[in-house]
Order: C-alpha cells, then structure tokens, then sequence
C-alpha cells in the first residue's frame, strides 16, 4: 500500500484533483436517501463536499495524506467540514461498517475486492452510486477499469435502480454509471 499511497501523494502534489461532485452525483443528489453517507476513495473531496452540502454526515476515506489535505481544506472554505470524517486507510482493507449508510458514492475507483464490503455496509434502503471507466476493446493496458456488464452482474444482488454503459467507447464516452438499492 505505501507504494500506492505514494503514487498517489505525488499525483496531488502535481496537480489538483477536480472540485466538481460527479455528474452522476449531481443529477441524483436530491433523489437520495438523507441521513449517513460514505465517500470511497475521496481524493480531493468533491463528492463528500456535495453530499455534506446537501445535509448529509460523511466519512470520506483515501489512502492519500495529500489528496485528504486538499478535500479538507476545500470542505473548510464551503463551511462543511463538521459534517465530514476523513479517514487515511486503504480503501482495499479498510472494515467498513455493516448496514450504516444510507448513500455510498464510488467515483474513478475500482475495485471489485470492495464492492461486497460496500454493499454489506449499505443500510436497508441505501443506495450505491458507482461510476467508472470501461476496458477499451483490444487494450490490454486497463486493468483497472470495467468490463462489458462487469460491474452489472456483481450488484444483481442489489436493486438496480440504473445502469448505463455507452455502446461504442470513445475518448468522451468511457463510463459505466450505476445506481442501485439495497432491499
């Protein structure tokens, strides 16, 4: 993990993460259940700010000391920062707790070591807004991004509430959105 947390400071130290909540979080947000939300691999903060805005207690966990600097001095100038934990841990390893949160948001991150862990610590009702690059066809250099309906079949055990994925993958065209809600 350290060479990941490493890997990950000097990204932050280069060039700042973007401040803009994810699209799919922005289009849902008001649409959501209130209460306790979760941020997985927060970077720079954008999407617990968003959800801290929108009245929601949030833990937001990365690995990176850096990128968290940056979210919570970011949450501090929009006068969220009370209503944000910010956790440093491995997002691989970390115990996430059953059944606590109404929202978990998972933007640019993959994982689908964690995606049982996320879903196990959804609360009945919690939704799960999930989105991500697809593997291009033919590139054998992207394994940390989705597959055809990867992402898709590993929430069938969820409600899917919606699920996109663009038929041809283009430069602008590269991401798989989910939204789904634990019953």
């Amino acid at each position: 993990m350290t060479d990941e947390r490493t890997r990950w400071n000097e990204r932050y130290r280069e060039r700042d993460p973007p401040d803009d909540p994810s699209d799919l979080l922005r289009e849902w947000v008001d649409d959501l259940p209130e209460g306790r939300a979760l941020d997985v691999a927060t970077g720079g903060g954008r999407n617990a700010i968003c959800l801290a805005e929108h009245g929601y207690a949030v833990d937001a966990i990365d690995c990176s000391e850096e990128g968290l600097e940056i979210a919570r001095d970011r949450a501090s100038d929009r006068g969220v920062s009370e209503r944000i934990g910010f956790v440093r841990d491995d997002v691989e390893t970390y115990d996430f707790p059953a059944g606590t949160y109404d929202v978990i948001v998972v933007s640019r991150y993959y994982s689908l070591n964690v995606l049982p862990a996320l879903k196990e610590a959804l609360a009945p009702g919690g939704v799960l807004l999930y989105t991500h690059r697809l593997h291009p066809p033919g590139d054998r250099s992207s394994r940390f991004r989705f597959r055809t309906n990867e992402l898709l079949r590993a929430c069938l055990d969820l409600r899917i509430v919606r699920y996109e994925e663009p038929t041809e993958i283009t430069d602008e065209q590269t991401d798989v959105r989910l939204i789904a809600r634990k019953e």
